[in-house]
């Protein structure tokens, strides 16, 4: 078999296109590749959806702990030291067997127990409780002066949020959320070794990696492989997030602004 039909075959096994069954003997590198990228696919939607959804919710988790009402904060701060006070792997465990109690309950409840619902919900919670911390302290550290200044202009309320908070908390926030963005994305490897089952063997790119490591006794093959999808996609997620980060100190002279580089520590 070719490369280019493996590919064919393979590119789309994760979503349930293509060929059914797995290699299960003469594993190529075509095949390695292919399987684990295929895989990729999974890694990449559970990042997306957890990260477009968390964004807002942490927004509002971040505006409750900082509000001096009670009943508002007393809930932001217990979901926040839930959420990133326990482990995410224990999260998804307790998080499948919670839902599948739930699916004996009610037919309604089915599709939590899959991993393109249920998983994303735990990481859709975990990533709002952390990125909700982060933006809690970035508006802690909002300069008083620009609050005071918003006052002189009459600013007041949701028009002086929109306006001068919530711009200048993103700008304080965004190099900390580039890093949280980044972890989430390592931490989807989980989802596939926690509980939720990878149905008819559509997992992650991990799941795959961990498939070939234990047919061919040599993790050093499709371990190296999976790490390099991820660094591939790292660095796109650093640009994307300069981007962004160029948009919103764009009103800022050249010299202050605050550009994101991928500068690797090999010393602790």
């Amino acid at each position: 078999m070719s490369c280019w039909q493996t590919v064919q075959d393979y590119a789309l096994r994760s979503l349930g296109i293509g060929e059914r069954l797995l290699p299960r003997e003469d594993f190529t590198l075509c095949q390695q590749v292919t399987l684990i990228g295929s895989g990729l696919i999974w890694n990449v939607y559970f990042a997306v959806v957890a990260l477009a959804l968390g964004f807002g919710l942490a927004i509002a988790l971040a505006v409750g702990k900082a509000s001096k009402t009670r009943l508002t904060r007393k809930p932001s701060e217990w979901f926040i030291l839930l959420f990133r006070g326990s482990p995410l792997f224990i999260q998804f465990f307790f998080a499948y067997f919670a839902f599948l109690s739930l699916k004996g309950q009610t037919s309604l409840a089915n599709p939590l127990t899959a991993a393109w619902l249920g998983a994303a919900i735990v990481l859709f919670f975990n990533t709002a409780a952390y990125s909700a911390e982060i933006f809690h302290g970035a508006l802690k550290a909002i300069p008083r002066g620009d609050m005071e200044a918003a006052e002189a202009y009459g600013l007041t309320g949701w028009t002086r949020f929109r306006r001068i908070t919530f711009p200048t908390m993103l700008r304080l926030a965004w190099p900390a959320y580039t890093n949280e963005a980044i972890f989430l994305f390592h931490a989807t490897t989980l989802v596939f070794f926690s509980g939720f089952p990878a149905w008819q063997q559509r997992g992650d790119a991990l799941y795959y990696a961990n498939y070939f490591a234990d047919k061919t006794f040599n993790p050093f093959v499709p371990y190296p492989i999976l790490a390099g999808y991820f660094i591939l996609l790292t660095l796109g997620i650093v640009a994307l997030f300069s981007v962004a980060s160029g948009r919103l100190n764009r009103h800022l002279p050249r010299e202050s602004q605050r550009r994101l580089r991928l500068r690797p520590n090999f010393l602790r």
